[in-house]
């Protein structure tokens, strides 16, 4: 297989150390005048099949413009490329559908220079004209899901973008933004493609490349597109011939022909899946981890230590004490006395017993979390110290606040109301299942009623961003640990994700909370500095609001242990990256 001219013909060894410290991203070459990116991962054989999971009911769309939830990010991320991506080893941005980037002295102007020649999966040739397209048509108009614009916002303004030429485009910023870099990792849209479904309004928009799309309706910039989606058993996805990565022969890359993705229901069924040798990659939950090292020797796959999960796992209680348009309260007025009790919080805090959920549901492969951030994040707040259990405060917090509770043990507040409250997590997440039944035990110990209810994750969706009717619940944030902002929708006090005290777009600022000002300030200020001292100060405050007045609680954070099959070459896993970051690299045999 030989498409392109080789830029030199010296071949490279097929072993690999597996080690993530000797993956070196791709770098650019120029052939015939069209700029690609040279993999510098040991040559492979073309052609063959991965076959990873994914938990739950499957994706919600394919628009990488409209993903509100993991799973679609992920799909869609498979198919559109960014500007930017990170080095998976070093964390920092680097050229993707840009062949290079500058900042100006001052901060404000970002030039970005995008590879000549590159093609869409259709054949069209990648400009300016899809750049520009992409973010002042879609991204800054407010189309699909807002959560990138609405974290451009730099003291009421967004960025503007100008095209210089046919392969130049420049964004000027009000001021500098230490996070605007990263987030030009946000997708580029075929512009004759989008344009037409732009034009005719963002409710069409919404629907546009839904789950209902046909493939070959996709034309994408990433290394493969959809082949196949049937709704609740898998996505397949196949090689895009048009990809600008090439090996060191000049052949263009993926290696694989098709990427597949098990829709596997939840996380028993993951697996059983792999087990029968269905799926090649499994991240196992710290119950798993002693078996399968166990195995190991004499099995068909390798296990990596990834560490820390980028990703936080959290209790929430619904702040909200406002009405809907149909002037009924989102939570009802006495759970909204008890929530809105710092006590009642701090009790509830105290009374969960992390430890030993680390111990019996992550089979002690995990950590204690006190804090937004992710232990492996460079802002995390280590001034935050962790804490045991303690029910004697948990109860003398509530005694504070008048509750008390009867000869049977039974809690009531001061007005002699039951406390008594619905907790909610997805179903098919067992590990959440698994800490909602130890939550509920020890909440039960201090006399709380509490009616676990495990529901689907889009009714869990909805409930908690669309009708607010929840009273606590378990979930989790996906996170990076190199850039705090990537949160901001969720500490902004009218912030799309603000969960535990969410604001319809009517509401704005809503009963605004003094600390959520406070929360808003730091939030906002920690993205208008730009050196990492001066930032940390405002991170360091954020974490510690969180800690301090407990709207979130964080429980723990699993080492992310992952199996993968042994016949996949060119697996470099990092903490930053996963497994699967170079997935255009990976060949099977």
């Amino acid at each position: 297989m030989r498409d392109i001219p080789t830029k030199n013909e010296q071949s490279q060894s097929s072993n690999s150390s597996n080690l993530s410290l000797n993956y070196v991203p791709a770098k650019n070459v120029n052939i015939d005048g069209t700029d690609y990116l040279e993999s510098q991962a040991p040559i492979g054989t073309f052609g063959g099949t991965l076959v990873n999971s994914t938990i739950g009911e499957g994706p919600k769309t394919f628009n990488p413009f409209n993903c509100k939830d993991n799973t679609s990010s992920i799909m869609a991320g498979t198919m559109y490329d960014g500007l930017l991506t990170i080095n998976p080893v070093t964390g920092e941005p680097i050229p993707k559908l840009a062949k290079s980037f500058s900042i100006s002295p001052d901060g404000k102007v970002y030039t970005i220079n995008l590879r000549k020649g590159v093609k869409w999966s259709d054949g069209k040739e990648i400009t300016a004209d899809d750049v520009f397209f992409s973010w002042n048509n879609i991204i800054f108009a407010g189309y699909g899901d807002t959560s990138t614009r609405d974290s451009l916002y730099i003291n009421g303004q967004l960025p503007a973008i100008k095209k210089v030429d046919k392969y130049t485009v420049k964004f000027v910023l009000p001021q500098p933004y230490a996070p605007f870099l990263r987030m030009l990792s946000a997708a580029i849209a075929p512009m004759h493609v989008f344009e037409p479904a732009v034009q005719k309004g963002k409710k069409y928009f919404d629907s546009f490349l839904s789950t209902n799309a046909k493939p070959q309706d996709f034309v994408t910039s990433g290394a493969f597109k959809l082949k196949e989606y049937v709704p609740a058993q898998r996505v397949v996805f196949e090689r895009n011939p048009n990809y600008y990565e090439i090996n060191a022969k000049g052949q263009r890359l993926p290696y694989l022909d098709k990427l597949v993705y098990l829709i596997v229901g939840d996380l028993n069924n993951q697996v059983l899946k792999f087990e029968a040798k269905e799926l090649d990659i499994i991240p196992l939950q710290g119950a798993k981890v002693a078996r399968y090292k166990s195995l190991e020797p004499h099995s068909d796959f390798k296990l990596y230590n990834l560490g820390p999960d980028t990703g936080t796992m959290y209790l929430s209680f619904n702040l909200n004490n406002r009405k809907n348009d149909k002037n009924k309260y989102y939570v009802e007025p006495i759970k909204q006395k008890w929530f809105s009790d710092l006590n009642f919080r701090k009790a509830v805090d105290y009374a969960i017993d992390r430890k030993n959920m680390v111990l019996n549901i992550a089979n002690g492969v995990g950590e204690p979390l006190f804090t937004p951030e992710s232990l492996n994040s460079i802002y995390l707040n280590k001034n935050l110290k962790p804490y045991d259990k303690n029910v004697e405060k948990s109860k003398e917090l509530l005694k504070q606040s008048g509750f008390y509770t009867d000869k049977k043990g039974r809690l009531f507040d001061k007005n002699g109301n039951r406390v008594e409250f619905n907790l909610y997590t997805n179903a098919g997440n067992t590990e959440r299942e698994a800490i909602g039944v130890m939550i509920k035990q020890d909440l039960e110990d201090l006399g709380m009623k509490v009616n676990f209810k495990p529901i689907e994750f889009n009714s869990l969706v909805n409930k908690l961003v669309s009708t607010f009717d929840w009273d606590m619940v378990i979930m989790g944030l996906t996170g990076s640990p190199l850039e705090p902002n990537g949160g901001k929708n969720v500490w902004l006090s009218d912030g799309r994700l603000h969960m535990f005290n969410m604001r319809t777009p009517e509401e704005g600022k809503a009963g605004i909370l003094p600390w959520e000002k406070e929360l808003d300030d730091m939030i906002n200020k920690g993205a208008l500095v730009t050196k990492f001292e001066d930032r940390k100060k405002y991170y360091d405050k954020y974490q510690e609001i969180i800690y301090n007045q407990k709207p979130m609680i964080y429980i723990y954070s699993p080492v992310l242990i992952v199996a993968v099959r042994k016949k996949l070459k060119n697996i470099y896993p990092t903490s930053l990256g996963g497994v699967i970051h170079n997935i255009e690299e990976i060949w099977t045999h």
